[in-house]
């Protein structure tokens, strides 16, 4: 089969899959296509290349339903979940791809669909990309942290003078064991957060009246 750019980009996926980043060479990848070393690069120049295009096509697989008429606060967090769940098909590639500066782009799907929310929700045009930026900073940054295994860690942290329950468990051992309800929270939070601050910006214009 000859070798192509997408063949090549799916090939690394389900080597990184398997064993990570860090274990995908040029070298490796061209024994799995079958293929001499040097013949990758008349497709892809370096594994940098390798690796932005395999974000590129999973960043593709992206899918989230579209609820026009559903309220603001339940399409984010359909679309949140929908990340998170494309986050841990992926777990190796994605925990890498969240520490590099390009991984969104203007046209993600997922970007599109954050900021036609964060504008429906009635967020002035000016501030949705700073609004929109923030969200993603906040749960690629949680999703980072779960995908590690330092969110389980850290919610398991006893604080000082924390009393354990009936069973010798902490609060905090019972929050560490549910990733889910974590990110439940986290969008909660979100979510609150935002709702508070359109809510002052509309009783700012009422008082300006």
């Amino acid at each position: 089969m000859p070798l192509t750019e997408a063949g090549i980009h799916a090939a690394a996926l389900r080597l990184i899959d398997e064993d990570g980043v860090e274990a995908l060479t040029m070298r490796k990848l061209a024994t799995v296509l079958d293929a001499n070393p040097m013949s990758l690069y008349h497709h892809v120049p370096n594994k940098e290349a390798v690796l932005r295009g395999v974000a590129r096509m999973v960043g593709a697989e992206f899918r989230t339903v579209t609820l026009q008429d559903a309220p603001w606060q339940e399409r984010i967090r359909l679309l949140a979940t929908d990340f998170r769940t494309l986050a841990h098909r992926h777990p190796k590639l994605m925990a890498y791809s969240f520490g590099q500066p390009d991984f969104i782009q203007p046209d993600d799907p997922f970007w599109t669909a954050l900021t036609a929310i964060v504008a429906a929700a009635g967020v002035p045009q000016s501030e949705v990309p700073e609004i929109a930026a923030l969200m993603v900073a906040v749960v690629i940054g949680v999703l980072g942290a779960e995908l590690n295994g330092s969110l389980q860690q850290w919610t398991s942290l006893q604080s000082p003078g924390a009393a354990a329950g009936a069973d010798g468990t902490t609060v905090a051992d019972r929050a560490g064991s549910d990733q889910d309800r974590m990110f439940r929270l986290v969008m909660d939070t979100l979510i609150t957060g935002l709702e508070g601050r359109l809510a002052a910006r509309r009783d700012g214009q009422g008082a300006g009246r």
